[in-house]
């Protein structure tokens, strides 16, 4: 057996021995009639959806000849993308760097050193890409690049992809094909690959893409427009980007919804409270927009289900969004406060 053969085993065994991640239904008094889900990605070995990616892009990788024995790995990653990809690196034996901007939280950094990788820093996301290609090229090594093909690695038509887990989960539901799927994009690889699945499956299901602050993805989705960019790097951790990513495919999204980063930040407090365990910033960006569509569903006296993404854990963030003194820091703490008792008001009552 090939040391490649061999590789590609490893991944596959560690995926057989990996249980599916659960789908929480959350009821809401405010949405008596629709129902909300939330597919609870944290609990992948590496602690959030990026582990799926990860997997898919090293056997992409590993099937495409570009990795191969003591080949050294680099990524552009602000977090959760190279925690996941530090680990299969570890598990194949592979040194592993990960290229990030230097405010990246301190817990992801101490998780991806935690299984063997390197940090990188570059002081503005918008050196992440040209740094990894240079370091890839001087070390001889392969440059993941995780913007590219994060929407071509994953199997969209099916192979326990997560769009055909939501569906066979939600499969003895009271509205088992989800009027709404909400979903956060970073790459644009999960949004591709729920896009392609419904079209390929024939649902009658919106993919809605929730774009936070300062992202280009929601004006690029309006107009069209890839050479659009941002000064500003995205505070809400692994989604948003301040340049248009090859990944993110415009036309397998049917509606957007811009959250500002106070409303991304309430709203994670608010779910963390329901849910009574902390989830990250990403999956409060979700969560505002799951709101949002409830809200014009009950205007338009619809009915039926709203299926969204826990992304990671929110004691990743303990020292950040989810710290007072860090959202007094950035003078958020007034705004987010304001916000969270709007959202509270939104899920209390009709």
């Amino acid at each position: 057996m090939t040391w490649i053969q061999t590789a590609i085993q490893t991944i596959n065994a560690d995926y057989q021995r990996s249980a599916d991640t659960h789908l929480i239904r959350l009821p809401l008094a405010a949405f008596p009639d629709i129902d909300f889900y939330f597919k609870d990605e944290s609990t992948h070995p590496t602690g959030s959806l990026k582990h799926r990616l990860a997997r898919s892009l090293f056997l992409y990788a590993l099937c495409n000849g570009w990795i191969q024995q003591d080949t050294t790995v680099i990524e552009s990653s602000s977090g959760s993308t190279a925690v996941s990809e530090a680990y299969f690196a570890r598990l194949l034996g592979l040194p592993f760097i990960a290229v990030m901007p230097r405010s990246t939280s301190a817990d992801k950094i101490q998780a991806i050193e935690f299984y063997g990788g390197q940090c990188h820093f570059v002081e503005h996301a918008a050196d992440i890409v040209p740094t990894s290609q240079r370091l890839a090229q001087e070390m001889n090594g392969h440059f993941m690049d995780q913007f590219t093909y994060a929407e071509r690695a994953t199997d969209w038509r099916g192979n326990n992809n997560i769009a055909e887990s939501i569906f066979k989960q939600m499969s003895l539901e009271a509205h088992p094909i989800p009027r709404h799927i909400v979903i956060g994009a970073g790459t644009g690889g999960t949004s591709a690959t729920i896009g392609r699945y419904v079209r390929y499956e024939g649902y009658d299901t919106h993919v809605c893409v929730a774009d936070p602050e300062h992202s280009v993805f929601y004006p690029y989705w309006k107009t069209g427009d890839a050479s659009l960019t941002s000064e500003f790097g995205s505070r809400i951790e692994g989604i948003g980007r301040p340049r248009v990513e090859p990944s993110f495919v415009r036309t397998l999204i049917d509606d957007m919804v811009a959250v500002p980063d106070c409303a991304s930040i309430a709203s994670m407090r608010v779910l963390s409270t329901l849910l009574n365990r902390r989830v990250g910033p990403s999956t409060g960006t979700n969560f505002y927009a799951v709101l949002q569509l409830a809200q014009t569903m009950r205007e338009r006296g619809e009915t039926g289900s709203i299926v969204t993404l826990i992304c990671d854990s929110g004691e990743r963030y303990r020292a950040t969004h989810h710290c007072k003194e860090w959202l007094q820091s950035g003078s958020l703490l007034s705004a987010v406060e304001q916000q969270e008792k709007e959202i509270q008001r939104i899920v209390a009552s009709a």
